[in-house]
């Protein structure tokens, strides 16, 4: 469980990564931010390493709590990825500074440790969707002429491009409203 400075500590780690790039997250400018010293940054974290993964660890516990709730949400397959892209989608909407961090594993890539979380977020994200299509498909609800693997792969791939590019835009048009649209389209896609 994390105090409330370390919760402080990471929302604002996450506010300068979307603000300045992982090159402006550094102790001297997450100290001024906050509004304290830097050895008072170091009495809750030892690194920025220890912040970054602390950030990941947040999202992993988002991405088993989303599966969990898939595994016992009574619903058929498209209405169940439907609810779980509809949370993402107002998830970022309400905190746009997360994306900066939850799409750019390139920068993560130089330290093994974090790269390896991101990977274990994504897989986690896959196995989930994968999940779900596979036991749509049993019951023949889900098209069965393609594999699970890679309509949740077309499925994340689209929700993560819509993501980015909402993102990348400064956020100039409605993310619920044209996540819809491409829930529906993924609707018609994935079904039978």
């Amino acid at each position: 469980m994390q105090t409330e400075r370390q919760q402080q500590i990471i929302e604002e780690s996450i506010n300068i990564i979307d603000e300045k790039g992982i090159q402006g997250l550094t102790i001297k400018n997450l100290s001024k931010a906050i509004g304290i010293t830097e050895p008072g940054i170091y009495r809750h974290f030892e690194s920025k390493t220890e912040i970054l993964m602390s950030i990941l660890n947040n999202f992993k516990e988002m991405a088993v709590m989303l599966s969990e709730m898939m595994k016992t949400y009574e619903a058929t397959a498209i209405e169940k990825i439907s609810f779980m892209f509809s949370k993402m989608l107002e998830l970022f909407s309400e905190t746009p500074s997360m994306i900066s961090v939850i799409f750019s594993e390139e920068i993560f890539k130089n330290e093994e440790v974090l790269k390896n979380k991101i990977v274990e977020i994504l897989n986690l994200h896959a196995q989930t969707l994968e999940n779900i299509i596979s036991k749509g498909q049993s019951e023949k609800n889900i098209r069965e002429d393609i594999d699970n693997k890679s309509l949740a792969l077309l499925a994340m791939g689209s929700l993560r491009l819509l993501v980015k590019k909402w993102d990348l835009n400064n956020h100039n048009f409605n993310l619920s409203k044209e996540g819809n649209k491409l829930i529906a389209v993924l609707s018609k896609v994935l079904g039978k």
